[in-house]
């Protein structure tokens, strides 16, 4: 039962630390997944022979939709957007969270954005009874070209029932226009609701709507945003998607330049509370086990053993959050490049391992300073906890590939395996190598102290003075007391030889001497 518990109490120490590390892979593949879909997204329109000023259109909403994401990835936040590429009657180029929305206009003047974004219903009717007229086809009245659209006015957000002519065709959405338009087109808009609100209000509602939807990226109320972006880049991002050429790097888009230690360091925090959960229920376990077979056994509760049971729960979420938060921090700068590439590749499962073996080895240490253990115990513990990881990682990354399709679940029950036959292990050849030591003499190449001392009790028997050191003993004072005197028998005792046979034996930490 001892490996079973070793096995045990080291799984305890070390699962919240792995669950950590896995934690921050996952952060960083999140990020890297995003900017994979931004790539994607613009590549996809390799081959088009879409002009570029055109296209640049296509190209701002994949381009804000997909650095939101990839900012929203970066800090953490489950804010997503898509780009709907819907082309009804008041559509919406892009959708934040299923609730805020966005329409984009890329034109190639600022006066021109701004005749796209404050769009009345009556401009865009008029733009499609010429389209009618012009085809010989008879154009139908506004209300009637309102009707005909009202299923796609409905999946907008919009109420046919209450359109009026004037109104803001894009009234429901914010206007995303490009980063070096925005200023000129609020002065525009400021003039154009300063002339109309003397002539004609009701068109000045449309240009205020306008100005206060205006923006140059997409955000929401996290605090996560888009990268904005001018016209120019548009459609030079344009030209490069039509030869499916984009690439995000050259736009600093990648986790080395985006993910900052101040992420990291969230991304630490969090993990470190998950770990400091599993390492407390891990710790807690045992104990109330204990407690039931106690309650069961003796028909009540032991006060001693809640005690026990709120003290593994204290060290257990302690020791779990400092390792779990170390293993995740290490984790993510690793794989978010932020210490070099060659690092990119690190396993999050060897530093959540060594990141237990660290930690313990530091406790120990201080330990030893504290003249609470040796440091051939520090060495042992270290030799041994080193074997039972091995086994860990062996048997988690065993289990893991087994089960591809929850990699972390079949990493932790691999490792609990791992840890108890690997103490099992560690335990039955530990005691092997020590019965030979005994038997033999032999002293591992140094790790096995053979000590030929012999006992102060066989030094005294064979006859030798043995030296102590002197102490210093303090006076007592004592009573005088009467004593009646006794008769007493004298004794015969023969001469005897006394035969004491020397049996060497383990007398401490890879210690072996005369017992």
């Amino acid at each position: 039962m001892d490996g079973f518990r070793e096995g045990y109490e080291y799984f305890s120490r070390s699962a919240g630390s792995a669950q950590a590390a896995f934690a921050g892979e996952a952060y960083v593949d999140g990020i890297i997944q995003e900017i994979n879909n931004l790539s994607e997204n613009i590549n996809q329109f390799k081959g088009f022979q879409t002009a570029s000023n055109k296209l640049k259109g296509d190209i701002a909403e994949f381009w804000h939709s997909g650095t939101f994401n990839i900012d929203a990835a970066v800090k953490g936040s489950s804010s997503r957007s898509e780009v709907l590429r819907s082309h009804g009657l008041g559509s919406i180029d892009i959708l934040v969270n299923g609730a805020d929305a966005y329409g984009s206009k890329y034109d190639r003047t600022a006066a021109e954005t701004l005749r796209q974004q404050a769009k009345s219903f009556y401009e865009r009717y008029k733009e499609y009874a010429s389209t009618c007229e012009r085809s010989g086809r008879t154009a139908p009245t506004f209300e009637e070209y309102i009707a005909k659209n009202a299923d796609t006015l409905r999946e907008n957000g919009i109420d046919p029932e209450k359109i009026l002519a004037h109104d803001p065709l894009y009234g429901q959405q914010y206007r995303l226009v490009p980063s070096d338009q925005i200023e000129e087109l609020r002065e525009l808009l400021k003039e154009k609701i300063a002339t109309e609100s003397a002539r004609r209000p009701e068109l000045a509602k449309r240009y205020q709507d306008t100005l206060d939807k205006l923006t140059d990226r997409v955000r929401d109320s996290e605090g996560n945003e888009s990268i904005t972006l001018s016209n120019d880049d548009a459609k030079e991002i344009a030209e490069l998607a039509k030869e499916g050429d984009f690439d995000p790097a050259e736009y600093g888009i990648t986790t080395e330049e985006l993910v900052k230690y101040e992420y990291v360091l969230k991304q630490a925090f969090q993990a470190g509370l998950s770990a400091a959960t599993i390492s407390m229920v891990l710790k807690v376990a045992p104990e109330i086990i204990k407690a039931i077979e106690y309650l069961i056994k003796n028909g009540e509760l032991d006060e001693k053993q809640f005690q026990k049971i709120g003290f593994a729960a204290l060290t257990g979420a302690s020791e779990g959050f400092i390792c779990g938060s170390v293993s995740a921090a290490i984790t993510t700068a690793c794989k978010a490049g932020l210490w070099g590439k060659a690092m990119k590749s690190v396993n999050p499962s060897v530093i959540g391992v060594v990141t237990v073996i660290a930690m313990d080895t530091m406790k120990n240490a201080f330990a030893v300073a504290a003249g609470k253990k040796t440091s051939r115990e520090l060495a042992d513990e270290l030799v041994k906890e080193m074997f039972v990881s091995a086994s860990s990682l062996l048997m988690g990354g065993l289990v893991q590939g087994i089960m591809v399709e929850m990699p972390v679940l079949g990493f932790m029950l691999g490792s609990f395996v791992g840890s108890v036959v690997g103490s099992f292990a560690y335990s039955v050849g530990y005691n092997a190598v020590l019965s030979f030591c005994v038997d033999t003499g032999f002293t591992m190449f140094g790790l096995v102290d053979q000590d030929y001392t012999l006992p102060d009790e066989v030094l005294e028997q064979i006859g030798i003075d043995v030296f102590s050191y002197d102490k210093f003993d303090y006076q007592k004072f004592e009573y005088d007391q009467f004593q009646f005197d006794k008769f007493e028998i004298d004794k015969f005792e023969p001469d005897t030889i006394d035969i004491v046979f020397l049996r060497r034996g383990v007398i401490g930490v890879r210690q072996v001497g005369y017992v």
